[in-house]
């Protein structure tokens, strides 16, 4: 089922599925007989163990689980002789590639139980083809692993062969495993003949890193995407094993082992292969969900809960003591996390149908279903969001175990923070009630926001303010922030302007001012300092009336309310942009 490397001929240690299943046992891929599972097959004295992953190897295409597409995609194929020169299958490993290619080989190789059959998409298994493929021996059909033979001499060798007619075969088919190995100048040599080979030779590649392949290849060939296997369908596959191999294993081991195997059958089978010798070592024989557990060093389920119920409750104590226990029993803290973020990611699914929680038992269940009924769907995304920060701190942290409850203790206290959605509809509500109504003084009454300084009595037809913008916009950009920043008037009239300077510099700046209006207004204005009622200067005027707003929006009920909540918030200024639009200087 799995890829692997190129390997020696199979020995017939041990009976296959299709012996076991014509012995009346039960059928590897088929359902179970109702017949008590049958005793363990005793291992021949003096043969060697052949592991489950190449034990049970799919012999037909009925037996490839997991990938009916590609199945179909064959089947019409070769029914309608429309058979590629080239294949690829591409996918993560132990999805079936190399199992795939040699089916492939089996199925065009065919000659039946009487010689006299043709390509099929069931291969019989019992003519000369199939089992000398199927033991690896057959002179037609040529698998190369391209990571040790990755030169252009590799691929000279393939395309001097392929001129010559198969010997005993229907084609001459070249398997080559991991093909993304070969050199750039190998597979330059091989484009020519992969793109026009001779009618009696098929190619069939495989490889795990399909982005590494040239893309004047990938147009040379028929590509087939193995998907990874679904944990469901792995499970059930791990359960007939077991019940071949006349062993127990509780459905929650099974499942256990199906995640872990992260979709590809060879690394369950390998997993499951530890699982079995492990129960053995009391002599009970029986694969159980805490065996496998403490094998691959993950987190008790029940454990799992108990963490994420100290975490959402607020109980640092217990919190870290759970995550001391779990350290102790050799549980990683990388492990750890990802539990709480796959408990997480359940109870999110469940919450989302709507329907009964996915868990192998009733108790799992149960308290899935629980913590999709107390948390908020925005509770569970944020949940989500601190683990994952949690999961890179743990990763890359130097002390784990200290990243990992850093980490908890920050989504713990973030947990207790109120729920953004629940605080605006907290502040309407205040809001609505008329809450703070305006800032208190120092002596409790409402203060009063600061006021603008009035401005002296002037000319209707004149405005300082207008003047400095001219000046500005004919580009004497100093002097009109020296007009801006520097000068109160006191008196403005045509060609006339009496001020104060509002700072202590000792130079006058009326000679500038003076230079500045003539070039704007094309006339000569008198420029004098004086004393009396002066209005504030531009940028004093300002400054008052951002205070002012400042102190308009603080009195403000909501955001009165939002300091309540939270004391150590800021206001900030908003972007420019927005200001000029029209929108609050504020958010």
């Amino acid at each position: 089922m799995s890829d692997s490397d190129p390997e020696l001929p199979e020995d017939d240690t041990g009976p296959t599925a299709a012996e076991l299943e014509a012995a009346g046992q039960n059928a590897l891929f088929g359902d179970p007989a109702p017949a008590p599972a049958p005793a363990r097959p005793a291992q021949a004295s003096g043969q060697a163990y052949r592991v489950l992953a190449r034990k049970y190897r799919p012999q037909t295409f009925s037996e490839l689980i997991g990938q009916e597409a590609m199945v179909r995609t064959l089947a019409n194929a070769i029914a309608r002789d429309r058979l590629a020169h080239a294949f690829l299958m591409t996918g993560v490993r132990g999805v079936g590639k190399t199992s795939t290619a040699r089916l492939i080989a089996k199925a065009l190789n065919c000659v039946g139980p009487d010689g006299q059959g043709g390509p099929t998409i069931d291969p019989c298994g019992q003519c000369e083809a199939c089992t000398a493929i199927a033991e690896g021996r057959h002179i037609d059909v040529i698998e190369m692993d391209a990571a040790s033979n990755t030169g252009v001499d590799d691929v000279r060798e393939i395309i001097e062969q392929v001129r010559y007619a198969a010997v005993s075969a229907r084609y001459k088919i070249y398997i080559i495993d991991e093909v993304h190995m070969l050199s750039r100048n190998a597979f330059n040599a091989l484009l020519k003949t992969l793109e026009e080979p001779p009618p009696h030779v098929k190619f069939l590649f495989a490889t795990t890193e399909v982005d590494k392949l040239p893309v004047t290849v990938l147009s040379r060939t028929q590509r087939f995407d193995l998907r990874r296997i679904p944990a469901s369908l792995l499970a059930e596959h791990f359960a007939k094993v077991c019940r071949l191999e006349g062993v127990e294993a509780d459905a929650e081991a099974l499942a256990i082992i199906a995640n872990a195997a992260e979709g590809s059958v060879r690394d369950g089978l390998s997993i499951l292969d530890q699982a079995i010798a492990h129960a053995d070592l009391d002599g009970e024989g029986k694969v159980t969900a805490a065996r496998v557990r403490d094998m691959l060093g993950l987190a008790d389920k029940s454990a799992q809960r108990r963490l994420l119920g100290h975490l959402l409750e607020g109980d640092a104590k217990a919190l870290l003591g759970a995550v001391d226990e779990q350290y102790a029993l050799g549980v990683e803290p990388i492990a750890l996390i990802r539990a709480l973020m796959d408990l997480t990611h359940r109870v999110t699914l469940a919450q989302v149908s709507g329907s009964e929680a996915d868990a192998p038992t009733e108790d799992e269940r149960a308290a899935l279903s629980d913590f999709a009924a107390r948390l908020g769907a925005g509770e569970l995304h944020r949940l989500w969001q601190l683990l994952l920060k949690g999961h890179d701190e743990v990763r890359t942290g130097p002390d784990p175990l200290v990243s990992l409850q850093m980490a908890l203790l920050r989504i713990l206290h973030a947990a207790q923070m109120p729920d953004p959605g629940k605080l605006a509809k907290r502040i309407e509500e205040l809001a609505a009630s008329g809450f703070a109504a305006a800032p208190a003084g120092a002596n409790g009454q409402a203060a009063a926001a600061p006021a603008v300084p009035a401005p002296a009595a002037a000319s209707p037809l004149l405005s300082w303010a207008a003047l400095v913008d001219q000046v500005d916009a004919s580009g004497q950009l100093r002097v009109a922030q020296i007009m801006r920043d520097r000068v109160r008037v006191i008196e403005i009239g045509p060609e006339r302007i009496v001020y104060e300077q509002a700072d202590t510099f000792p130079d006058d700046p009326a000679p500038d001012i003076r230079e500045a209006l003539f070039k704007v207004t094309g006339k000569r204005w008198m420029i004098e300092r004086g004393t009396g009622a002066s209005q504030p200067s531009l940028r004093e005027a300002a400054e008052a009336e951002a205070a002012a707003e400042d102190a308009r929006i603080r009195a403000d009920p909501l955001v009165k309310a939002a300091f309540e909540a939270f004391p150590d918030a800021e206001l900030m200024p908003a972007q420019p942009a927005r200001a000029a639009a029209g929108g609050p200087p504020w958010h």
